[in-house]
Formats: C-alpha cells, structure tokens, sequence
C-alpha cells in the first residue's frame, strides 16, 4: 500500500484530528476480549478497500473466536497527519490499540522509541512466518535484531503514461525511455503538441510528505551513482552529484511547466487529485507513481475505470544515462505491529494470523494492488493474473531499492521535501536547496554523514 503526504493542517483541525484519535481507543480499563485494531483510512470517502478487507476479517475472526470481539479503530488522515496520531496513542497505555499499522518508512523510529512490542517469541512459533520473503522480513527489523512488524505487501514504482496522449502526441504507444533526458523530452512533446494536458507528473514538496521523498526524488537518485546511505561507511551521504542532479530534474519539471500548476502540485490531495481525476479524465500525459493506483479504479472504489488496463501504459523508470541495470524501483511498504503498552498482546497476534492466512493475504494483495510479500502467493497462477500490471510490477522486485531503515529516516525524507520544495516553487536554487539539505542532514543524525 501506499507508501504512502505531510499536510500542514490548521492548527485547530489538528489538534481536533489528534484528539478523536486518542478518545476513539478508549482509555483505560480495556476489554480482555476485544481486540482494538488501529489503520490509515483513505482521505478520499470514496475509496474504501481497506475498511471492507478489515470487516471482512473481524467476521472472521469473531466467528473462528467465540466470545472475542474486533473493534476497528480507523484514523483518517494525510500520512504525516497519521504518523502524528498515532505516535500520540502509542505513548500511554490508557490510548495504545492493541495492533496498528505501521508504515515501513517509520518503524524504526517508532522501535528506538519504545513504542513497539518484538514479535519474535509470536513469529517462532507461527509456521506462515517461513512463507514471507527475506527482504520484507527485514524491512521490520530492528538494529537491537528483533523483529517488530509482520508485512502485508510491498511495493514498486514505475512510470504510467496515457497512450491516448501520446498518440496525440505522436509518441510510440510501447513507450520506454531508456534515460531522464527522454523522460523529460517525452513531456516536452506533450506539451507542445496536447497543451491542455499536464505532461508529467512527479510528487514534490512537504505537502506530498513521503509520496514526494520516495516516488519523486528517490526514484532518480537512485538511477544515479549515488544513494542516501552508504552501507559500508554506515554514514548518510552529503555533497553528491546524484543529490544535486535529481534536484535538477525536479526544477526542470517545474520551472518548464512540464508538471502540475504548483499550486496544485504542493496540494495536500494531489495524490487524490491524479488518481481520482487527472489520469482517468486523460489529463496526464506520464505520472511517475507507484504500483497500487487501481485499487482506486475497481469496482466499487467510488471512481471506477475499467477502461484503466487499456488506456494507459507501463514502463520502467531508466536510470540517468541508462547505465546498469537500466532501470529503477524504490519499495516500502507497511507492517502490521503490536504496541508495546498494548492491552492484549496475544489477541492482536491471533488477529495478524487470520489476516496473514495465504488466502486472505492474496486477497488483500489483489483488493489494493499490492506485490506478495509471500512466496507461496507469488508462485500462485491466480494471484500473477488477477490484475493488469501485477507481473510487471512483480517483475520489478528484481531491481528495486529499499529506504535506508534507520530512526533519522523520516527526518532526512523531510528534509528531501523542504529541498524539493525549493526548486519546486523557484524560490531556491538546487545549488542552495542541495546546501540546505546537507546542514539538515548533519543535524538530523547527529553528524553521522560521508562527504562526496
């Protein structure tokens, strides 16, 4: 799912966000046999696939549990806004849920601050936990060794194009560009050619939060040289090339008016704005998003488009020369964990068993358009033709890339956004933003950075 917007709500919408999110746990004096369970509910009223998978796993699990009960405790919220609420809860036994979901991104944090229960002792004695592949078994585990999350899907990142627009365009409907540089020529056609499409889009700025971080500049520095971290130094890197270039491309978007408006760009909704509106009314010729968008195009999502697997295309994002391996995927992804001021422990880990039976699984893969975490689901003929796209995406795994799982990471994203920010409105020069970024860098890891 959606890794998934840093909105700058009015402080009092805030504050009366955070405040029905605490009550809605409860308080003290929790029920031995309920099983509070906490999730991101969509912002978008209309789209509603993980409150319908959720219900349908109570039923379950009530049925299979006579006399245990499933409280659903949704927050709906932008991602900031969520990872705000629920860092709230977790900080008092009197509002901690008993399990909750975590975005991979932020879990570390979460685990260095307490907040968390290891799940090794569950795990141990769970005969599934064989089934999931060992990249997404790392994605939840901590320095300290012990495992705090169990995944419900990963994720991959590509291009999507309108084949409509670039027949218009006169651009090739098996469309593949092999560097940025066709990338960007690709939208400089669209532009001369459909001008009442937006060309390209490509997630920017604090408002879009981590969607800006890990599809927009991630996804380039990543097809460069360089990367955020380096493993052998165990240092974060400041001064690269990579750093400054992906900065350099997100300026030529924005200052050639290849991508949205930037007011629309750096609106909160502007995830909501291309799913919902601009790629199925054909008013985006490229968006460079992640593998999940049909969830919010099938039957019953509020914004149905069957005609999605025939209008738009696929291609994989090239690296910046179109040097090896050629082509670029970031993943993240979210786990499920269990709080560790939960009440009932035990009843939140028997809830992730019934979630995480092969069957559910895959169906949850398929109802949100997630990659299988589970190897026995992706070996499933069923699970590889259940939607279009879902091999190509699969397929990606092979090349994709990882946030550096560290506690500073949320800090560094956030800094990536002021820098994108930056360019973005042209109120900074990438010269500047990439300074910029470096002097938060040092700061949010306490001086833990190599220099290029």
């Amino acid at each position: 799912m959606p890794v998934r917007p840093t909105a700058v709500l009015p402080s009092l919408l805030a504050t009366a966000l955070a405040a029905s999110a605490l009550t809605a746990c409860g308080g003290s004096g929790s029920d031995p046999d309920t099983v509070k369970v906490s999730f991101k509910q969509s912002t978008d009223n209309s789209i509603h696939v993980m409150d319908d998978y959720l219900a349908d796993i109570k039923k379950q699990f009530e049925k299979a549990n006579p006399g245990k009960k499933v409280e659903l405790v949704p927050i709906k919220a932008p991602d900031s806004e969520y990872y705000t609420k629920l860092q709230q809860m977790l900080r008092s036994a009197k509002t901690a849920p008993d399990l909750v979901y975590e975005d991979t991104f932020l879990i570390n944090s979460d685990i260095t601050s307490g907040y968390l229960k290891p799940l090794d002792a569950y795990l141990a004695k769970w005969p599934d936990w064989n089934r999931f592949i060992d990249t997404a078994k790392a994605a939840a585990k901590a320095e300290d060794g012990k495992t705090y999350g169990v995944p419900d899907g990963t994720d991959t990142r590509g291009l999507w194009y309108d084949k409509g627009v670039f027949a218009k365009a006169g651009l090739p409907a098996d469309w593949q560009p092999k560097t940025w540089d066709e990338v960007l020529d690709a939208a400089r056609t669209i532009r001369r050619r459909v001008p009442d499409v937006t060309p390209l889009n490509v997630y920017t700025g604090k408002p879009a939060g981590e969607a800006a971080a890990m599809q927009g500049f991630e996804m380039l520095l990543y097809g460069t040289e360089d990367r955020l971290y380096d493993d052998s130094a165990k240092k974060w890197v400041a001064g690269s090339q990579g750093f400054a270039d992906a900065l350099s491309f997100v300026e030529t978007v924005y200052r050639e008016k290849l991508g949205p408006d930037v007011s629309t760009a750096l609106d909160p909704n502007i995830q909501t704005i291309v799913r919902g509106d601009l790629l199925p009314k054909g008013k985006l010729g490229i968006n460079l998003d992640g593998s999940w968008l049909p969830q919010d195009w099938l039957p019953g999502s509020g914004h149905e488009w069957p005609e999605w697997s025939s209008k738009l295309g696929l291609a994989y994002m090239p690296t910046q020369h179109g040097q090896a391996p050629g082509k670029v995927s970031m993943s993240g992804g979210w786990t499920w964990a269990v709080p560790a001021k939960a009440a009932n422990p035990d009843l939140a880990f028997d809830f992730i068993r019934t979630m995480q039976t092969k069957a559910n699984a895959q169906k949850w893969y398929v109802a949100n358009s997630g990659i299988s975490v589970r190897e026995d689901v992706a070996a499933d003929p069923a699970y590889a033709k259940a939607q279009p796209g879902i091999k190509f995406f699969t397929d990606l795994v092979a090349s994709t890339h990882y946030r550096p799982a560290y506690p500073a990471y949320p800090k560094v994203s956030t800094a990536i956004q002021e820098a994108m920010e930056g360019v973005t409105t042209g109120d900074t020069s990438v010269e500047e933003a990439a300074r910029n970024y470096d002097d938060s860098l040092k700061e949010a890891t306490d001086d833990q950075v190599i220099e290029k």
